[in-house]
């Protein structure tokens, strides 16, 4: 996932603020490949992998703490945008299964497996974060009531298979694209109802304190 400017908005800049659009971009890009690999890396070396100096860094962001929101909030939107298109789709489990896939594809949740707990949220953050649950949460209970998910599937059990997808990580981003569709694959399988009797899940499903502890400050 990218935080490229579209071109036709970065055309109708000036040259200084061009320069600052295209700083911003390399910065959140290297930002976001440091602090996946590393939380706890400094954020010199955000400046040295984009090719900025440290002091273009700060103008824009006063501290880590102010990158690593942005950087999650920018995650969150993407959420809130592909949730809101899957809502269009009049097909039950297209919505959910697409919206999964689209998901996954952003990488959204290596975001919140990696950095939740190391900076405090913004209470836009927090409202969008809350949107963003409803919008997920009515997906599921839509694929639900159309009869397509088994009955002792649960939300936090999505969460666990995006996790899972986000956990796959090769040095070819297209392999690794490849191979996250692969597990969200055979998850959505086992997610789907089926005609046939199937054992029930092991163990009492997840809930969702057991998924957000996360964000408590660390």
């Amino acid at each position: 996932m990218s935080s490229q400017i579209p071109a036709a908005a970065e055309a109708g800049l000036s040259g200084r603020r061009r320069q600052a659009a295209q700083n911003d971009t390399a910065i959140l890009d290297a930002a976001r490949a440091v602090f996946l690999d590393d939380p706890k890396a400094p954020i010199a070396a955000v400046a040295q992998r984009a090719g900025v100096g440290i002091s273009a860094l700060y103008r824009r962001y006063p501290g880590k703490e102010d990158l690593l929101r942005t950087l999650c909030h920018d995650g969150l939107r993407r959420y809130l945008a592909e949730a809101e298109a899957a809502a269009a789709d009049p097909d039950a489990w297209s919505a959910f299964s697409t919206f999964l896939q689209r998901i996954v594809d952003a990488d959204v949740h290596s975001l919140t497996v990696h950095l939740a707990g190391t900076f405090v949220p913004t209470a836009e953050m927090q409202r969008d974060a809350e949107r963003a649950g409803n919008l997920g949460i009515a997906l599921f209970e839509r694929a639900r009531a159309a009869g397509r998910l088994r009955p002792d599937v649960v939300g936090q059990d999505v969460g666990l298979a995006l996790e899972a997808c986000a956990a796959i990580r090769v040095p070819d981003p297209g392999r690794t694209r490849e191979l996250r569709r692969r597990v969200l694959a055979t998850h959505l399988a086992g997610l789907a109802a089926d005609g046939d009797p199937r054992p029930p899940l092991p163990g009492p499903p997840p809930q969702a304190a057991e998924l957000n502890w996360r964000w408590e400050q660390r």
